[in-house]
């Protein structure tokens, strides 16, 4: 994809999600890119980690290190052993090797920014990957329907164990709560011309950015266009049923003094006129308007569009950015 611009990006988020944003970030032939990535993952590999070494937890890092990889042959083989996964039964068994690369540079070197910036020199990293905060967090949420009292609500602690809930989540929170952000994070919303923020699992991926407060105060603050990501279906677990109306309120609930400029929604969901307006009333207080884009990965007809598509993502972003 051609650009005349030299635009700077930062994309927030974690997972899959960020990884797809990140590639549209390339294909945007954007001159810095920025991901800047959720620290409450706890399941898995990266769980097993943290529980045994005093460190943020390394898979969500790792996968936006992937996507950021030098574009040539070598760059392909550093994003396919950083997320080759050791098989068999024995310790080592799930675990990513771009895991075990971090780990073992934050025992050696003393921090993980430290860590993510020596991989990103070995790969000729596109971009740098930054930790949203320097400590490692958790995620505790309100559930309901864990109950015979559909009314009562249960706390529900850990990202793992929030996703695959087989309740309702209401709310989520950080624990510590109000954590301080990474200066290295809030600079790079600060410096930006275009910031992202999602699309990933709603509450473990992309609300808890906006649960540290400096990170909202530098989404404000910024001059950067500032866009949401919205996902394309609502995901198992975290926002079982939830219309594309309802991950916009959330948004809001989580984020009262949030201030964005468009809220992306795939234009796969063909909402009636009155429903657009149901929809840009959700955006507007979030100060945003909704673009209705093209944006997902095609699918066979009648299957569902799960993966957003990242030159259709970069497309939109650019359309925005230049309209803005």
């Amino acid at each position: 994809m051609s650009s005349s611009e030299r635009l700077a990006f930062t994309c927030l988020g974690g997972g899959h999600g960020l990884y797809q944003t990140l590639l549209a970030a390339r294909r945007a032939q954007a001159t810095d890119i920025n991901a800047v990535v959720t620290v409450a993952d706890d399941g898995g590999s990266s769980g097993r980690l943290r529980r045994e070494f005093p460190i943020i937890p390394p898979g969500d890092l790792r996968m936006a290190t992937a996507a950021l990889t030098a574009d040539d042959e070598d760059g392909e083989l550093w994003r396919e052993a950083l997320q080759h996964r050791f098989g068999g039964n024995g310790v080592m068994a799930g675990h990513p090797l771009g895991n075990l690369m971090l780990v073992s540079l934050v025992e050696r070197f003393g921090d993980m920014q430290t860590a993510l910036d020596i991989v990103a020199k070995w790969t000729r990293s596109a971009g740098r990957v930054i930790p949203m905060c320097s400590q490692p967090l958790d995620i505790e949420a309100d559930v309901s329907g864990l109950d015979d009292d559909p009314r009562v609500l249960r706390s529900v602690r850990g990202q793992a164990a929030v996703a695959s809930t087989s309740g309702a989540v209401r709310r989520v929170r950080l624990l510590p709560e109000q954590p301080a952000a990474s200066a290295e994070a809030v600079a790079a919303i600060r410096d930006a011309d275009i910031v992202t923020i999602g699309p990933g699992s709603w509450f473990s991926s992309v609300l808890p950015h906006l649960l540290v407060p400096e990170i909202v105060a530098a989404l404000n603050k910024t001059d950067a266009m500032v866009v949401v990501m919205l996902n394309l279906l609502p995901q198992a677990g975290e926002t079982p049923g939830f219309s594309t109306e309802r991950h916009i309120h959330v948004l809001s609930q989580h984020a009262p003094e949030l201030q964005v400029d468009y809220l992306v929604a795939d234009n796969h969901i063909s909402p009636s006129e009155g429903e657009r307006t149901h929809l840009q009333r959700a955006a507007e207080r979030l100060g945003a308007k909704i673009a209705f884009r093209d944006v997902h990965h095609p699918v066979p007809e009648g299957k569902q569009a799960e993966k957003h598509d990242p030159d259709k993502l970069a497309t939109a972003i650019l359309e925005l950015y230049r309209a803005r």
